[in-house]
């Protein structure tokens, strides 16, 4: 009799890189910031930085995929975790050469880490899991403390930033340049040390059968690529507008003696951490409601909230944000702006989900199926920019109009959860 193993270990170990991929990530949203003072660059400038994340994604994706069929889910890691320390220790020389070229090639460097890292971690938590609920329950408990992660990371970098972000360098968040490169020197140490369980694989004969299929023959993958697309750039796109909405001098939606930035960034931050509380919730709730009931849900309560922003009346109301070193605090805010918050707690639990439900049935062909989600995740660039050209065309004032791209997205997410992603190629052999 075959005894059960215990995969407790590996399971920590992903969820720990999880945790990994959101502090390098969101330390690159503040750092654009600091790019822009620091360099004297236009705005657009200062959000090279995160751009060149995404682009990352878009070109590592699907190779990704192939890295991680060929060699497995235990030399992707390591592989991803030294890619990881380069680029982090690029961009940390980029401080002390006080050179924007050299910190967009560590972003771009690093934003190949994370595609990788991504690519493994998502697909293995679900096999950890025996897929189905309990796989989606540990791919939201990752979510959980990724979103821990990247709240932590902006509460510490504007910790270190005392003298206001006008005035801040590189420099200042060498202690937390510092922390990544340890990460990821332990975690390569960890991952080597672990027996992290690998798909079998079959050579010569079966693999050439098995040739004329791949992810893209199915139908709810090929469709649930596109809801990966869509949620990466709804789930950034809400708070982005959103911040820069309040904090717009011209329209002042916060009225006259509210210092508009400071509380626009605390509002932004509440968002991320409505993810992490919804995130809690999906990871106790996995194992008893099922992906697609709880896509749907969350699809639907976000289509009703963000319409509900677009179309109210822009009355303040009290609204209790999320200001880092000082806690929770009542600001006044339009109700709108509160509305939108609240869709951090629908997007929160939307990608295991659709993850989920994207790779059901395939078996073999789940780690090409995870590169290819990879390299939509390009999406997080691709839609806000979208909003941004709204927001133009409406000379510079369209901000709530703008959210139509986010609305048109959420009917799309709802549609997937409710009849995209059945499984209609059962026919397709995914286990020989």
């Amino acid at each position: 009799m075959e005894q059960k193993r215990n995969y407790t270990l590996p399971i920590i170990v992903m969820i720990f890189l999880f945790a990994m991929i959101s502090f390098v990530t969101n330390l690159a949203s503040p750092m654009g910031d600091i790019l822009k003072y620091q360099f004297n660059v236009p705005n657009w400038m200062g959000t090279l930085g995160v751009f060149a994340n995404f682009i990352a994604y878009a070109i590592m994706g699907y190779p990704a995929g192939n890295m991680l069929q060929k060699f497995g889910y235990k030399k992707t890691a390591l592989v991803a975790v030294a890619v990881g320390f380069a680029g982090v220790g690029i961009q940390t020389l980029s401080g002390v050469a006080e050179s924007f070229g050299v910190y967009l090639l560590g972003a771009f460097i690093a934003g190949f880490s994370m595609c990788l890292l991504n690519t493994v971690v998502n697909p293995m938590l679900n096999k950890l899991g025996g897929g189905g609920n309990k796989g989606n329950q540990l791919i939201q408990t990752g979510g959980a403390f990724n979103s821990l992660s990247g709240t932590a990371v902006i509460v510490m970098t504007g910790l270190l930033i005392p003298e206001g972000i006008r005035n801040a360098q590189i420099s200042n968040v060498f202690p937390l340049m510092y922390a990544a490169l340890a990460i990821f020197a332990f975690a390569f140490v960890v991952i080597a040390l672990t027996n992290i369980p690998e798909n079998k694989r079959e050579a010569g004969k079966q693999q050439a059968a098995a040739s004329q299929y791949g992810p893209l023959s199915f139908r709810h993958f090929v469709l649930g690529a596109v809801a990966i697309f869509i949620y990466v750039g709804v789930e950034v796109g809400v708070p982005n507008v959103l911040q820069k909405w309040l904090q717009n001098p011209e329209l002042n939606v916060l009225g006259s003696g509210v210092n508009a930035e400071v509380v626009a960034g605390s509002v932004a931050a509440t968002y991320w951490l409505l993810m992490l509380v919804g995130r809690l919730l999906g990871a106790v709730l996995g194992a008893k409601i099922s992906a697609k009931a709880m896509l749907t849900t969350v699809s639907f309560v976000g289509l009703v909230l963000t319409a509900a922003a677009i179309f109210l009346p822009q009355s303040l109301v009290n609204m209790p944000v999320f200001n880092g070193a000082e806690g929770f605090k009542l600001v006044q805010v339009p109700v709108n702006a509160m509305l939108l918050v609240l869709v951090g707690l629908c997007t929160s639990v939307m990608w295991g989900g659709i993850f989920n439900l994207a790779v059901e049935g395939l078996g073999k062909y789940t780690e090409k199926a995870s590169g290819i989600f990879m390299a939509l995740v390009c999406g997080g660039g691709i839609l806000p920019l979208l909003q941004n050209g709204i927001i133009d065309l409406n000379g510079g004032t369209g901000y709530l109009t703008s959210y139509w791209v986010i609305v048109i997205g959420l009917v799309y997410l709802l549609y997937y959860a409710l009849a995209g992603s059945k499984n209609v190629n059962k026919d397709i052999p995914v286990n020989d």
